[in-house]
């Protein structure tokens, strides 16, 4: 019995590290997607097509916390229809969002 349960973790463990290595990039892909929200209501609201992101981020901007989560860097500023890059996800990989 005890070996069956061995088994069935050493089985399950390569799910698991799966699934926690996807975990940032599911998150990293959120926060673009909040912030193509945030300059497409900016570009509404303001009639430009750029956002810096010190105008989109703040506690009385469009997103009011802002929390990188894989010691990635979002771009400092948006133009619309501008695909977004986010580079060093996890140290190594890039994503690209286009909105």
């Amino acid at each position: 019995m005890v070996v069956g349960i061995g088994v069935l973790a050493t089985l399950a463990l390569p799910a698991f590290q799966k699934i926690r290595s996807a975990s940032p990039v599911k998150s990293v892909l959120n926060n673009v997607r909040q912030m193509s929200v945030a300059d497409d209501a900016c570009f509404r609201e303001s009639g430009t097509d750029f956002a810096a992101s010190i105008r989109l981020i703040g506690a009385s901007n469009y997103v009011k916390v802002f929390d990188p989560v894989a010691n990635e860097a979002y771009p400092t500023a948006y133009t619309q229809g501008v695909t977004v890059t986010v580079l060093g996800v996890g140290g190594a990989r890039t994503i690209t969002y286009s909105p």
